[in-house]
């Protein structure tokens, strides 16, 4: 069995593939139409039609479930899916289920069967996977047909049996899977895009990529407008996906604001998302994503504000606040929470006032002064006997 390392090199607006043996030697070069800036890919030669193509796609803020030590304990009734893929469901999804050749965006978590060893983890990662269905290499069949099953936003727990998945040598490289084992998969479908062409990201150009992120911008939208919030968030997760790091990095001019004025708003959509459902620190980062390639924007100033605020970082919050207001001073909405703050910074105050007061008992009443009336009667008494004493002194003398 030979390998083979592919490796994608730039030179705008095309970039040559070109493939190398483990020994270091030239086999192929060709021509491709989106740039990436580096893209490994470990496959045989003659690769047949049965294989998933996988990438790493960009940073998703996807909440992974549990901690992830084990495979969780599932309650949700058994389906056979295969003779050796069985599924139970975590979480119901929404949805049709992804057709052949579909491009599918995936968070998963892999265990072997009946022990604690676990190889993959793409919501340590941070990283999910694509796949395009129906071509599926031969470890990775089980996963396949599993996700065949899925729709869009479901959670599932698979079991794996050893032919569908690392077969009976395993796999002593990356990642570690002893020979003959059957697998677990807490699996969760981000979503897909149903293409009859199965044309993966790395296959589009750099229009294609932008349009398809905007395509899911747009149902993300409608979503949000039913306050269908995770199903919103899903939809801009997916055009995260195609706006990823090493595709953000390589565009210049009028084609990185072409791509900016999609992800950005993906990002503030998905804070405003996230800032309804009360996950208040997600929300945070999303907003900060913005705020490092555009520090004066006011929707993303604001709504960390809001995020800061709701979490009692007042200071943080009134910072993000100022700002904004420097850039929008008649925006009725920054004006608002400002003023919110100063009447939440009042009411703290009178509360602390009320604590320390009970804390430390009542103030002692002052006691009350004599008049001066009587202190000058006082002092001519003293003076008057201190005169007599002296002259009857004198008159014994």
């Amino acid at each position: 069995m030979q390998f083979i390392l592919r490796i994608s090199c730039v030179n705008w607006p095309h970039y040559r593939t070109v493939n190398l043996c483990s020994r270091g030697a030239v086999i192929s070069e060709g021509l491709a139409c989106v740039p990436l800036s580096l893209n490994l890919c470990f496959g045989c030669l003659g690769t047949s039609d049965n294989e998933i193509t996988v990438e790493e796609s960009s940073f998703v803020h996807t909440e992974p479930p549990q901690d992830g030590t084990a495979p969780p304990v599932v309650t949700s009734d058994m389906e056979v899916l295969h003779d050796g893929v069985k599924k139970q469901v975590i979480k119901e999804g929404h949805g049709k289920k992804p057709s052949r050749f579909a491009t599918c965006f995936v968070h998963y978590r892999a265990w072997v069967q009946g022990s604690s060893h676990k190889f993959e983890d793409t919501w340590q990662e941070q990283h999910p996977i694509e796949l395009v269905l129906g071509k599926e290499k031969k470890q990775m069949a089980g996963l396949g047909i599993g996700v065949s099953n899925m729709r869009s936003g479901e959670r599932t727990l698979l079991h794996v049996s050893w032919e569908l998945g690392y077969g009976k040598e395993g796999s002593f490289s990356f990642p570690n899977v002893p020979p003959m084992a059957d697998l677990v998969y807490e699996v969760e479908l981000i979503g897909f895009d149903d293409i009859k062409e199965g044309k993966a990201r790395i296959d589009m150009t750099v229009e294609e990529r932008i349009e398809a992120a905007d395509r899911r911008k747009i149902e993300g939208n409608e979503y949000f407008k039913e306050k269908k919030f995770e199903e919103a968030m899903q939809q801009y997760e997916m055009a995260i996906t195609y706006m990823g790091d090493d595709f953000m990095f390589q565009l210049f001019g009028k084609y990185r604001d072409m791509a900016l004025a999609v992800k950005n708003p993906c990002h503030l959509n998905m804070a405003a998302c996230l800032i309804k459902l009360k996950r208040f620190d997600e929300a945070i980062a999303q907003c900060t994503i913005v705020l490092s390639e555009d520090e004066n924007n006011v929707k993303a100033l604001f709504r960390r504000g809001k995020a800061r605020a709701e979490l009692g970082q007042t200071e943080s919050a009134r910072e993000d606040f100022l700002k904004a207001k420097k850039r929008a001073p008649e925006d009725k909405e920054i004006q608002r929470e400002l003023r919110l703050l100063a009447e939440q910074d009042k009411a703290l105050y009178q509360k602390q006032k009320e604590l320390y007061k009970g804390l430390f008992g009542p103030r002692p009443e002052p006691k009350p002064k004599a008049s001066n009336f009587l202190v000058l009667v006082w002092r001519w008494l003293v003076s008057l006997i201190g005169h007599l004493v002296k002259l009857f002194k004198r008159k014994n003398e």
